[in-house]
């Protein structure tokens, strides 16, 4: 072995501050190779050369730099990137950025619509807009069925329409069951969308007019204690002096397909009024 300064894997790796499990995959990939491994014991020596590399390669992961695209400018030669591959870099992170920023300010609405709904009272009377949705139309078991119903059939239709829904979301059920029925629920879901598609065996489209006045409620809990729910608002609604003026919707905020507890679920139930 030479006089010059050899680490062991373990040393270089503190030194670095770098996992060996980090060095061993750079080793894979042909990016960083031990300067030194002994044929008798398979230790790995790194020098001062592999030192410089490997600040060299996190120095253009930092800058988005992939791997691969690493070890290609080193196995060129260079140090550092062309202007035409930073260029083309920058690029990358700009479409990069717009996706993020896009992202971000769905997210900003989903969280405030979370926001007005967890401070919303118990009762309140809202306006309804005029809006567009996909609807479809089908009589189901039972609510249980609701949930992958939408996750297998509406929603990969509505994918291949090329729906698009205007953030945060707006999806609601109404029941045009004439009166209970254990079984056989004649339910429609409609979700918001941003203009009228083509309709589809599966999907129709549909303006829904603007509803002036509208009880809004908050349910908790499993859907099948809607009844208790709509006993209240029905109470609430005969107090006020008010009367039923549409079919109720809907609508789900919190269910089975974020929530494991559906004590935890959280629905809208919204009643035209007048």
């Amino acid at each position: 072995m030479s006089n010059k300064t050899k680490l062991k894997i373990g040393e270089f790796s503190k030194m670095m501050q770098v996992t060996v499990k980090t060095l061993r995959h750079y080793e894979q990939r042909g990016l960083l190779l031990p300067d030194e491994v002994d044929e008798w014991t398979g230790y790995r020596y790194y020098s001062m050369k592999q030192m410089q590399r490997l600040n060299t390669i996190r120095g253009l992961q930092r800058q988005g730099f992939t791997l691969e695209e690493i070890k290609e400018l080193l196995e060129d030669g260079a140090q550092k990137p062309s202007t035409d591959q930073l260029t083309k870099k920058i690029e990358a992170t700009e479409r990069q950025l717009q996706l993020l920023m896009e992202r971000r300010n769905l997210l900003l609405k989903w969280l405030d619509s979370h926001k007005q709904i967890n401070t919303m009272e118990k009762f309140s009377i809202k306006s309804l807009p005029e809006i567009i949705v996909a609807s479809h139309r089908e009589i189901i078991p039972d609510y249980s069925t609701l949930g992958m119903l939408c996750v297998n059939k509406i929603g990969p239709e509505m994918q291949r329409l090329g729906c698009k829904c205007p953030p945060p979301g707006y999806c609601f059920t109404i029941e045009h069951n004439r009166e209970y029925s254990t079984g056989n629920i004649d339910i429609e879901y409609c979700e918001q969308v941003e203009e009228m598609g083509k309709d589809s065996g599966i999907i129709q489209f549909k303006r829904l007019p603007a509803v002036e006045k509208a009880l809004c409620m908050k349910h908790i809990g499993p859907y099948e204690q809607f009844h208790e729910s709509y006993t209240e608002a029905f109470s609430y609604i005969e107090e006020q002096g008010y009367k039923i003026a549409g079919h109720p919707r809907i609508c789900y905020i919190d269910g089975v397909w974020n929530q494991d507890n559906p004590e935890q679920w959280l629905s809208i139930i919204q009643i035209p009024i007048e």
